[in-house]
């Protein structure tokens, strides 16, 4: 299949699935960051269903691997931040993470919650919400692509007709590999800050592979949005913790926002 061919296809089928009501900004997609992390303990499974509650179009989730290489819903490559143990992830089974506190650091009402494998993320959401998959660390985890080609397979997430799921990573090369090993996956490409902005090159040379393009909220202008869009690709900025900067995101005419708080929205 052609790059363009894929491309309408891809975006003639957004948010085809139940992903909630109607929301007053129109059609641009909602993205819970970490869940609805500004009100649950980020990456767990109450902070997605606080994400479903508020009608989220889609989760953002982090994965790293485990020991026995089972993937798994975190952020850092550490338990340190987000949970009652410490040392890196790699280092625990996931039978051991299963037991560690998520939940108590961010309040004592949500303590109890756990990590969750992405095969559970998946199974629990699928239908309800689309999912934002960023790959975290993938030099750290030799086999990450195997794995998480076989998740995917396994939950009947590798072929999606509906925009089901995204893959996004900072590691455009990475993108480029995992594009080899699951070629029907959509992907999207974070962008840090960068002085001198996105060039014209850039654009180009991404567009090569990916349908997104996600940078950090502060590089989002009118122009980027507009040239974004020239190559087909679509653009969802991160990370939106205030209304004021959803109203100007929304003035620039992104196609999604990626937030803590998506009841911001309405």
């Amino acid at each position: 299949m052609s790059k363009k061919i894929f491309i309408l296809n891809h975006f003639s089928k957004m948010k085809t699935f139940p992903i909630g009501e109607k929301k007053e900004n129109g059609n641009k997609l909602v993205v819970a960051h970490r869940g609805a992390s500004g009100y649950a303990p980020e990456n767990t499974m109450a902070a997605f269903e606080k994400a479903l509650q508020m009608k989220s179009d889609y989760l953002e989730i982090d994965i790293q691997m485990t020991k026995d290489e089972k993937l798994v819903v975190i952020h850092d490559p550490t338990v340190d931040r987000t949970t009652n143990g410490t040392g890196e992830v790699h280092q625990y089974t996931y039978e051991e993470l299963r037991h560690l506190d998520a939940g108590g650091w961010f309040h004592k009402k949500f303590t109890g919650q756990y990590i969750p494998t992405l095969e559970e993320v998946i199974e629990t959401y699928k239908n309800k919400m689309g999912l934002l998959v960023e790959i975290k660390n993938p030099v750290m985890y030799p086999n990450l692509i195997l794995k998480l080609g076989e998740v995917m397979k396994k939950c009947n997430v590798d072929r999606p007709i509906n925009n089901e799921i995204i893959i996004q990573s900072f590691d455009f090369e990475w993108l480029e590999t995992f594009h080899k090993s699951l070629p029907n996956i959509p992907l999207g490409l974070l962008v840090k800050y960068r002085v001198h902005g996105i060039s014209k090159v850039q654009l180009r040379d991404w567009s090569s592979l990916v349908q997104y393009i996600n940078p950090n909220k502060a590089l989002i202008t009118k122009n980027l949005v507009k040239r974004i869009h020239s190559y087909d690709m679509k653009v969802m900025p991160y990370t939106v913790r205030d209304k004021k900067s959803i109203k100007n995101l929304l003035d620039a005419n992104v196609d999604g926002i990626i937030t803590d708080f998506p009841d911001y929205f309405t």
